[in-house]
């Protein structure tokens, strides 16, 4: 491998925020925070405050431990208790805030992996985010539109894949069989869940779109064998299938948006079911060079808040890390493997070219593969280039979804 785009520097480099929660939260978090952005999106400083004081004053630093994920628990006691309050005083405004505010601190206590697995060690984690599902819901019950929840049939498994798939399903008002409209299908990533994407059904429901959102193999509920490349492939089926069965969704506008570690699964699809989407938009996707040992042995030191190959190689079906960092470029890549050289759907690629997570290199690589992609890459940009790539990214749905439809600020 080339020098890479990140710099040799910085690619050998450990980010100041590693080793302990106190750097953490000192030097990233705290803004983060106090800004409501990733991972803190929708959250509320006052609740995290006293929550990272306590982790800090006692030490703990380690967030795969049930003392972090615990630590969490009476911040989301006191919020649930008070949404009960304001929801039996009728005050659907305040409960649904309190109720979101609860699930999103549940959210950085389970952070920044759940497995579909019940290994002892997912315990914890497990049962923080199915209390996070649980006050979810109850806050997007009382939108308007609402978000639900409806588990699927999957039609199309095999092998080691589960018998049903989870999704949420967000309409907005004007949807119905005489009126159906596009469909944003969101790919979610490696430590964002079903859960975490409020904003993004705001912003697509707003532009008369249908939000679906699935979460990819070998994370929170996905039914997919994590171990097999193959088995994505079957999940996407059985979820567009469902798509092209509700007639208040129209299956000729799907597009795909896949997130992060879902920008990996959104670009597959946009190769291997390319005559089902009409456009695939992989944001700070893997495709290739994040699985090789040498981006691996540094991986750990980057932007990640904590480190990422024990998670990565949970989440691609294999028992030891360091077998994960041996075998899975071989197995996985979407080069490697030839899946990118087939012809694609659209296929729009965006990312951050300061990206530590994983490299620009797996953007600029699939040029050379398969059919056109396009393209939106930014300088001076972390991992998925935020902020700047949202508008690129809904002006892009936009041109796609509703071309002759007046544009929506952001």
């Amino acid at each position: 491998m080339p020098p890479w785009i990140l710099g040799e520097e910085r690619f050998n480099s450990v980010y100041p925020h590693k080793g302990s929660i106190k750097a953490l939260w000192e030097t990233k978090w705290k803004f983060c925070s106090s800004k409501s952005i990733y991972p803190f999106h929708d959250g509320a400083f006052e609740d995290f405050e006293p929550i990272f004081e306590k982790l800090i004053a006692e030490n703990i630093n380690d967030p795969f431990t049930d003392a972090y994920t615990s630590a969490f628990t009476p911040v989301v006691d006191a919020l649930e208790k008070e949404a009960d309050a304001a929801l039996a005083s009728n005050q659907a405004g305040r409960a649904s805030d309190l109720y979101r505010r609860a699930a999103v601190v549940l959210r950085i206590s389970r952070f920044p992996y759940v497995s579909p697995t019940t290994r002892p060690s997912n315990q914890a984690k497990r049962a923080a985010f199915n209390r996070q599902k649980d006050l979810y819901l109850k806050a997007s019950a009382l939108w308007t539109p609402v978000l639900k929840e409806e588990v699927i049939p999957h039609t199309h498994r095999a092998s080691n894949d589960g018998p049903s798939i989870p999704l949420y399903i967000r309409l907005p008002v004007e949807a119905s069989a005489s009126n159906p409209v596009p469909v944003v299908f969101l790919m979610t990533g490696l430590d964002g869940y079903r859960p975490d994407n409020s904003q993004r059904t705001h912003e697509i429901t707003n532009r008369g779109w249908a939000a679906v959102i699935a979460e990819i193999p070998g994370t929170a509920d996905s039914p997919a064998d994590p171990a097999d490349p193959e088995s994505a492939d079957r999940l996407w089926s059985s979820v567009l299938d469902f798509i092209a069965q509700r007639p208040e969704l129209d299956d000729a506008r799907v597009a795909v948006w896949g997130l992060s570690a879902g920008g990996f699964y959104a670009i597959r699809a946009a190769c291997t079911h390319r005559k089902r989407l009409i456009g695939a938009m992989a944001h700070g996707a893997g495709s290739h060079h994040f699985l090789s040992p040498e981006w691996l042995s540094k991986v750990n030191d980057h932007e990640y808040p904590f480190t990422i190959t024990d998670s990565w190689a949970e989440k691609y079906g294999y028992e030891t890390t360091e077998e994960f960092i041996r075998d899975s470029q071989k197995k996985f890549s979407l080069v490697e493997t030839g899946v990118v050289d087939q012809p694609n759907c659209r296929l729009l690629l965006l990312n951050g070219v300061d990206d530590g997570v994983v490299p620009i290199e797996d953007s600029l690589i699939l040029f050379n593969h398969g059919g056109p992609k396009e393209g939106r890459f930014f300088e001076g940009m972390l991992h998925m280039g935020y902020p700047n790539s949202l508008p690129v990214s809904y002006k892009w749905l936009e041109d796609l979804l509703s071309p002759n439809a007046s544009e929506v600020k952001n």
